[in-house]
């Protein structure tokens, strides 16, 4: 029989199952032509596995990217509550200066010299005060930085400045002293490789034999050279002000600065 006259009988009449594929095909034209083909193919198209396709958001959906390539802001939530991102605060989250400290704008800075402890009196040299300041979290500041807060900080003065503005002694049982700050400028008093110290040459140091370098002269190390000084600066009316310098070894009244860190203080002073 030929294969094209499969679905007939052998009377050259359609077979039943013929007519049921051809009673399907003329159906499923019918619904292609008609308003609810539309309908249809949209049901259809509209889930995929059982996930909702659309613009819009729907649980376990399938959202639609628009014309633009990018998702509808309708799609998009909003925050339910703006005041708090994660649990915190937007003033958990802005930059903010630590406890006991002054907001310069960008940076911050103690409101008193570092409080030494008496075990501490006289340790507070620039390394002393440098690794102090690291230890908070901050570090020591320049001379500009310090003549720059004058009028915000009560820096050390004379006994004779306001201590409304400054800090200065007020007790004459211990003592009224003029008082000044270190900073972190340093000057030196010396011209050449000495003025800003050496690590010495140590015993036992070699040449290069292959070279035929004689070996090194031992030299004592000066890691604390009094040629190498810092700056020192004192309120002066608020204005701010020089008040010389002092050895790098020499202990002398400070305070830290610090950079701004999200959190740090709620009650800023």
């Amino acid at each position: 029989m030929s294969p094209n006259r499969s679905s007939e009988s052998a009377s050259g009449r359609p077979s039943r199952s013929g007519r049921a594929a051809l009673a399907i095909s003329i159906l499923s034209l019918v619904v292609a032509l008609s308003p609810a083909a539309d309908a249809a193919r949209h049901a259809i198209a509209s889930v995929i596995a059982g996930h909702t396709v659309s613009t819009k958001p729907y649980p376990g959906g399938i959202l639609l990217l628009g014309h633009d390539r990018k998702f509808a802001a309708s799609a998009i939530p909003t925050v339910s509550d703006a005041a708090k991102l994660g649990g915190k605060t937007l003033a958990d989250l802005e930059p903010s200066c630590p406890p006991a400290t002054v907001n310069l704008g960008t940076w911050c800075m103690m409101t008193s010299p570092y409080p030494l402890t008496n075990a501490q009196a006289g340790l507070n040299n620039y390394f002393w005060a440098s690794q102090a300041c690291v230890e908070q979290g901050g570090y020591l500041p320049t001379a500009a930085q310090l003549i720059g807060a004058a009028k915000r900080v009560r820096l050390e003065s004379t006994i004779h400045d306001s201590q409304l503005t400054a800090t200065i002694q007020l007790d004459p049982s211990v003592g009224l002293k003029d008082q000044r700050e270190m900073s972190a400028t340093l000057v030196t008093t010396a011209a050449g490789s000495d003025a800003a110290g050496s690590e010495g040459v140590s015993v036992g140091s070699l040449g290069n034999p292959r070279t035929g370098e004689p070996n090194p002269v031992p030299l004592p190390a000066v890691p604390e050279p009094e040629t190498l000084q810092y700056v020192t600066v004192y309120s002066n009316g608020t204005k701010g002000g020089f008040a010389g310098s002092e050895p790098v070894s020499q202990p002398e009244n400070f305070r830290c600065a610090f950079n701004k860190v999200p959190g740090a203080n709620t009650a800023e002073e």
